[in-house]
């Protein structure tokens, strides 16, 4: 028997490569804390400490990915350091890329990075309901989508399998093991957490709202009643447990005094949040239209213009209306800072101000903006991008793509057969497959394309710095993967499949000229007998 077949050599070789993951896992647990926390030299310490173990790790039991992964993210660590600790959108789009390769290192043998469903830590999910035939049916559920879910029937079952490994998510019944006694078990494992674990609850009946504000009390941050459909799950799981994707806040900064800005982004890159500055207020209009901010910091008294005619004028453009303006000012008179307030801004902060209290005040603001922005371009089934924002994503897109002179494909996508799936199976089961589709494009696209529900069945794709070929590819894994989903149901269960019709921007076209394209290959695909991708060709 040659070396590379001695069996116990291979489990010595996974044993490592096990050592090595794990270690992957720490790391992105400390960038989870980051982002959820206020960036701090104590947390960034942590982060260097635990990508050298990595790399020493990686380079004895001679992992090269992780090895290489690992002396990137260090370098860019440095770069934050060697930049006071200040972040950039350059070293936070670096550290996003790596930490996302990070998060794919533990795939099976097989799977690619581009098209792999799991999530980032691979953990898996714990299910403590009160009927384990539920339970079951749901792990199965979350199977399809690539998540692993435990099942768990006992209280004893839980605390077990809580000392064993901590879950990405734990969904619990209110009623397990007792009437009300899932709410006091769940607190009792997490209290002793300094990282909680993202918790939702569940209850078969509607509940009231002592139960609600329990759940609440308890760390609950999702509250579930009635069916449990797994791709609203699974979404949900994946807001409250995200690791590799950290999308900072953005903040526009207008202030005449270059020595307050400078202090002012200062204190909020620290927390990790982008800033923008303008010293002189009349380019802020072209600032906002290339920045895209989350919320605007203005100064009350400029040479030129003042904060509150300044305001007046960035509400007077519809695109702004919902964007929190907060006016940073020497001013103390509460009647001049209610007057200022009147005239469209949404908070008055006086100088000197506390670092905490400045970031604290601009998280909350930009967290609540972007909920309000994502609640008016996004579709309510599926949270996709609606119709409207899509089409502006794709114009937005040409735009760029023609000016750097970089390949754009458009998909459209359409359910096979979807008239007969409401009509047998009901509305409900439609509406399910329109949102496990939209969950699977999600989990398979990259972050940089653009996913929307352009009507009824039918999703649109833009797909930047992307050709037709690649695009096809992708794609047709897709198509293939979601084939493969069983909706258990009466008499028979489904399964369904999707045509999908790709074009690719040529030349000076429009946008227009993008769309009907992508829709002429589509009629292609669906007159060439469905369940396929057709790519547009003028000839």
């Amino acid at each position: 028997m040659t070396e590379h077949e001695d069996p116990s050599l291979d489990r010595l070789k996974q044993h490592f490569a096990q050592r090595v993951i794990h270690q992957a896992r720490q790391i992105l647990e400390v960038w989870q804390r980051l982002q959820r926390n206020e960036w701090n030299e104590r947390g960034m310490h942590e982060l260097r400490n635990a990508t050298l173990l990595l790399q020493r790790y990686a380079e004895r039991f001679e992992q090269a990915e992780h090895r290489q992964l690992a002396q990137d993210i260090g370098h860019c660590l440095q770069a934050v350091a060697d930049n006071r600790g200040r972040l950039n959108s350059d070293l936070i789009g670096q550290l996003n890329q790596l930490m996302q390769r990070l998060s794919r290192t533990g795939l099976r043998r097989g799977d690619s990075f581009e098209q792999t469903a799991l999530p980032p830590l691979r953990k898996p999910v714990y299910l403590a309901l009160q009927h384990p035939e539920r339970a079951e049916h749901l792990a199965q559920q979350l199977e399809y989508f690539g998540m692993t879910a435990q099942a768990l029937d006992t209280a004893n079952a839980f605390r077990s399998a809580m000392l064993e490994r901590h879950p990405a998510a734990i969904l619990m019944d209110v009623d397990f093991s007792g009437p009300g006694a899932g709410l006091q078990l769940v607190q009792t494992v997490q209290e002793d957490l300094e990282e909680k674990i993202p918790l939702l609850f569940y209850s078969h009946l509607d509940t009231d709202m002592p139960a609600r504000l329990a759940a609440v009390r308890a760390g609950g941050q999702e509250f579930f009643t009635g069916t449990l459909d797994a791709s609203s799950l699974l979404e949900r799981i994946e807001v409250l447990a995200h690791v590799a994707q950290y999308e900072p806040y953005k903040v526009l900064i207008v202030d005449d005094s270059r020595a307050q800005a400078t202090y002012t982004e200062r204190a909020l890159n620290s927390a990790g949040i982008l800033t923008r500055t303008l010293i002189e207020p009349i380019q802020t209009m072209a600032e906002l239209a290339e920045f895209q901010p989350d919320l605007i910091i203005l100064d009350m008294y400029m040479p030129d213009c003042n904060g509150a005619e300044l305001a007046k004028v960035i509400r007077h453009n519809d695109r702004y209306v919902s964007v929190p303006i907060i006016y940073l000012s020497a001013e103390d008179d509460l009647d001049k800072q209610l007057d200022a307030m009147s005239e469209g801004g949404d908070d008055f902060l006086t100088k000197p101000i506390k670092p905490r209290h400045l970031i604290a005040t601009v998280r909350n603001r930009a967290a609540r903006a972007r909920n309000l922005k994502a609640r008016m371009v996004r579709d309510s089934l599926t949270g996709l991008y609606n119709h409207t924002h899509t089409l502006q994503l794709l114009e937005d897109t040409r735009f760029r793509a023609q000016r750097d002179q970089q390949p754009l494909s458009f998909a459209m996508l359409d359910i096979d057969f979807f008239k007969k799936v409401n009509d047998n199976y009901g509305h409900p089961m439609g509406d399910r497959v329109i949102k496990s589709l939209a969950l699977f494009l999600k989990q398979r696209l990259r972050k940089s394309d653009h996913i929307g529900r352009y009507g009824g069945e039918e999703f649109a794709v833009v797909m930047p710095n992307t050709d037709a070929r690649a695009a096809q590819l992708v794609l047709d894994e897709i198509r293939q993967r979601f084939a493969e989903i069983i909706y258990p149901a009466q008499p028979l269960d489904l399964t369904c499949t999707f045509s999908c019709g790709l074009a690719q921007l040529r030349g000076e076209a429009s946008s227009q000229t993008l769309t009907q394209q992508a829709d002429e290959a589509l009629y292609v695909a669906k007159h060439g007998g469905r369940n396929r991708v057709e790519v547009f060709n003028a000839d």
